[in-house]
């Protein structure tokens, strides 16, 4: 197990949380819902897409990409300001023993594949365990 895979793991469920919050916002489409619920939600899916965002330069940053790579993909000029800005989480992730790795990838992954099962398009990659796969990569 590595950090890199439990990042891509909590990644995964931040995109899951963030697709649950947009089938329910659409849900209430037609329904009586007043501004400031609407705003509070629409505050809530912005937060998820930041912390999609950031995980993403997490797994990113685990996996080796150069801090170049990673800034020009965020539309930024200077890796040092991006490596600055995320260098204590890739730290805090790399310092992980590997038990704390093992049983936080292990939380839920099932959960997630099943989830995956139940709202795949037909356009959606045909994988049946794209969460637990990755348990399986070293």
């Amino acid at each position: 197990m590595t950090p890199e895979i439990l990042a891509r793991i909590t990644l995964a469920r931040a995109e899951r949380d963030l697709s649950d919050l947009a089938r329910a916002a659409v849900g209430t489409a037609a329904t009586d819902v007043s501004p400031a619920e609407r705003i509070k939600m629409a505050r809530r899916s912005r937060q998820l897409v930041n912390e999609i965002v950031d995980r993403t330069v997490l797994v990113a940053a685990l996996a080796g990409t150069s801090w170049e790579e990673i800034a020009r993909s965020l539309s930024r000029r200077d890796p040092g300001t991006v490596e600055a800005e995320y260098e204590d989480s890739v730290a805090a992730w790399r310092a992980m023993s590997q038990e704390e790795l093992t049983e936080a990838a292990a939380a839920g992954a099932e959960g997630l594949d099943a989830w995956y099962a139940r709202h795949r398009e037909d356009y959606d990659p045909a994988v049946e365990c794209p969460v637990t796969d990755l348990l399986n990569l070293r």
